[in-house]
């Protein structure tokens, strides 16, 4: 089971290198494992071990789940060799990335069966971040969903707003789990998000979420 999402069986990651995100609550940052580190730290780059191993079938894989393989900064190529080779194998994957935008570079590339997302932890993010994740708006043709992961202290309206504008099939809420001091929400705040967002799509309560609750 993946600790990301309760519902996901498997992840596989065939890009790595430092994620240029830079997140300051990345779980990846805080492995402890040395192994792990490298694998994300250095120059972007495609893990070419990972495509000789087989992905099954009938499985729902989440693709990146340690590093965001459509940001901006991501080679086209790199992207494009990952699609074809899950285009391969018959399962349903999970694409998320903060810059969703980019998926329109590879409409033709994606296999049939697609989840793809986002993430919103706050509406108290900069023009240029909600532009990017705003991307989502346009999306059509497969099951599209937002993360608000890790949840962070936000305006309730304004975060409704834009999580209507995308228009998603499932929102997932979640905390963060790694002690990253950020600033959250009250446990009376995150009630009132979920009862707002149940007006117009499935959410899902992840179980970290116990904590500020």
């Amino acid at each position: 089971m993946n600790n990301m999402y309760e519902f996901i069986k498997e992840t596989r990651n065939f890009i790595g290198g430092e994620c240029p995100h830079k997140c300051s609550y990345c779980y990846v940052k805080s492995s402890p494992y040395p192994i792990v580190k490298e694998r994300y730290s250095g120059k972007i780059r495609l893990f070419e071990n990972e495509f000789k191993k087989g992905l099954g079938k009938d499985k729902f894989i989440f693709i990146g789940s340690c590093f965001d393989m459509f940001a901006y900064e991501v080679p086209k190529e790199f992207i494009k060799k990952v699609l074809g080779y899950c285009k391969k194998f018959d399962n349903t994957y999970l694409f998320q990335s903060k810059t969703p935008t980019r998926f329109f570079e590879f409409v033709n590339d994606f296999p049939d069966k697609i989840h793809l997302g986002t993430t919103i932890e706050t509406n108290r993010i900069t023009d240029k971040q909600l532009a990017d994740r705003l991307g989502m708006r346009r999306v059509t043709d497969c099951v599209k969903f937002v993360t608000i992961e890790p949840i962070m202290d936000f305006t309730l309206s304004q975060l409704t707003q834009l999580i209507y504008l995308i228009k998603p099939d499932y929102v997932n809420i979640g905390a963060d789990s790694k002690k990253s001091n950020l600033k959250e929400p009250s446990a009376k705040k995150i009630r009132e998000l979920i009862s707002e967002l149940k007006h117009f799509t499935e959410v899902k309560i992840k179980s970290n979420l116990d904590r500020l609750l």
